[in-house]
């Protein structure tokens, strides 16, 4: 395999190699308002959503930097917009590759093409494709950067968390290190472990879900190849490697294939280098050159815990739930996760919030994490039919969408990650914007619009915002210790006319409560400060 490329995927493995901390030379444990358990993505974005509002959090981790291997590759708009906020939103963007059009495939037959973010007027696409541990580096970077403007952010390498003592107020967390144990203790625990969990095992917490019976295998490869960038899928492809094909590119000229192989596989022997090339010549065709990068397999699993929240032990990404790959749920979701979780953990640290607050992360992540599931059980049925009978409809749902539009909706080779919309949250206040749009609806996701100065996301921020349109609204609001911000825009920002199509719809003004991770809160015509004060409180669980 190609060392130049796995050395790449490597990025300075040592990202935060092993120090002597002075908490392993106290007397008595040290008490920390955070600490994170896992130094993958979610758990350094975790660290960094928190460290920027100055809260100290400290980040366990069992080795010392990112490991090797392409692993997550496709990062979703709204995973884009979240890194925007955290610093890292543009790197992730000038190093990967930009896609929206998707094409599918039967045999040897175009189906039918799809674009995901055909309108314009959004700082971010519908998708790029990146390998995992660029976006691991960047966050990191940016933990440093964020660390030399005086955020208290410990990533602590080599430190092993081996036992964990749940208690009312605390957790106290049992750590190996290569100079021996010692012990700390924090108010707050966050599990961002990955699939294995090792925490979750120690608490004795089992996923709920399926697994289903298919292995697929994913080959990174570097080549030259004439491929557009876009996302071809094959079901049942003509070159007989497997019963699907994925193909999708990734920066450095890596591409990255995943072939469905089937259950009953000998994985060992499937990872052999003769017999993955075998599957990729047959492929390729036996002329074209390329070098194989990084190999594994995995199995379809729509999975999660029964609560994420345990007391002062809190869970978030692959630690709290899994899906299949196909659909590009992982990360994104994980993303999700950390944003909705930094500010109320915050609010709450400050004593800004009542505890309550952080059984919503529970109840809107998990809303969150069933809509996955959902979306991706239906996408792996379509893809790995187990039936005679549905084999049969799903080639016949391939052959109508071939000629006919209404069959395409049915056609599902992994529906794409799209933001979570929490409609009926207890944190939502009411909507009351006559002829408002359903796209920014209370609960959703704000949706992005040029503004005549750069974009509307990036006004925003990380705080709870009042947004006037047509309207004039007062500087701030404070209640019970949680301020807003005023943002004021006018049809004179809006030289393209998207925000008024995704914020206005028929109405001529609106004023809208941002969340700080950007939801929607409340929505109204006209501006009334009672309405707006006792919709903050909602926003916080405080009625």
């Amino acid at each position: 395999m190609n060392t130049e490329i796995q050395d790449r995927y490597n990025l300075a493995f040592k990202l935060y190699p092993y120090e002597r901390s002075p908490d392993q030379e106290a007397a008595a444990p040290v008490r920390h308002p955070v600490v994170v358990m896992g130094g993958g993505p979610i758990g350094v974005a975790t660290a960094l959503d928190l460290g920027l509002q100055g809260i100290p959090v400290v980040v366990l981790d069992d080795h010392e930097g990112i490991g090797m291997g392409s692993r997550a590759i496709c990062f979703a708009k709204r995973c884009l917009e979240i890194a925007d906020r955290y610093g890292c939103g543009e790197p992730m963007l000038e190093k990967g590759v930009v896609w929206n059009l998707g094409k599918v495939f039967h045999e040897d037959r175009k189906v039918f093409e799809f674009n995901l973010l055909p309108e314009d007027g959004h700082k971010y696409p519908a998708f790029i494709n990146l390998q995992q541990p660029y976006f691991e580096k960047f966050i990191v970077e940016q933990v440093r950067h964020a660390q030399a403007q005086g955020a208290p952010i410990e990533l602590r390498g080599r430190n092993r968390v081996d036992s964990v003592d749940v208690r009312n107020d605390h957790v106290v967390v049992d750590i190996t290190t290569p100079d021996g144990p010692y012990q700390l203790e924090a108010d707050w625990l966050i599990g961002c472990d990955g699939a294995g969990s090792p925490l979750r095992g120690m608490l004795d917490l089992e996923f709920e879900g399926r697994v289903f019976e298919d292995s697929f295998l994913i080959a990174d490869i570097k080549m030259k190849a004439d491929f557009p960038t876009e996302r071809w899928f094959w079901f049942e492809p003509p070159h007989k490697s497997g019963a699907s094909t994925l193909l999708h590119k990734q920066p450095d000229d890596v591409w990255r294939i995943d072939f469905q192989i089937g259950w009953d596989v000998d994985r060992k022997e499937e990872l052999k280098e003769e017999n993955i090339r075998s599957r990729l010549d047959a492929m390729l065709g036996p002329d074209v050159e390329y070098e194989l990068v990084w190999s594994s397999i995995y199995t379809f699993q729509c999975r999660r815990m029964q609560k994420f929240r345990h007391g002062r032990v809190i869970f978030a990404g692959d630690s709290a739930h899994q899906v299949s790959p196909f659909g590009a749920r992982g990360a994104n979701s994980g993303m999700q996760d950390v944003d909705n979780l930094g500010w109320k953990l915050g609010l709450v640290i400050n004593g800004n919030a009542p505890d309550r607050l952080l059984d919503t992360y529970d109840d809107e992540r998990i809303y969150g994490a069933d809509e996955n599931i959902l979306n991706s059980t239906r996408a792996t049925d379509f893809i790995t039919p187990k039936s005679k009978i549905s084999h049969t409809f799903r080639n016949s749902v391939l052959d109508l969408a071939e000629r006919y539009e209404f069959a395409r909706p049915l056609v599902n080779s992994g529906r794409l990650s799209v933001p979570c919309t929490y409609d009926g949250s207890s944190l939502n206040g009411p909507d009351e914007l006559e002829g408002g749009p359903a796209v920014s609806r209370v609960g959703s996701p704000c949706p992005d619009a040029p503004l005549r100065e750069g974009y509307l996301l990036g006004r925003l921020g990380n705080e709870f915002v009042i947004l006037g349109i047509n309207v004039d609204v007062p500087t701030t609001i404070t209640e019970d210790g949680v301020t807003t911000r005023n943002v004021a825009i006018t049809m004179d920002d809006d030289p393209t006319g998207a925000l008024a199509e995704r914020y206005l719809g028929e109405a001529k003004s609106a004023v809208y409560l941002i969340r700080p991770d950007q939801h929607v809160a409340a929505r109204w015509n006209a501006f009334d400060e009672s309405a707006l004060r006792s919709a903050l409180l909602t926003a916080c669980a405080k009625e």
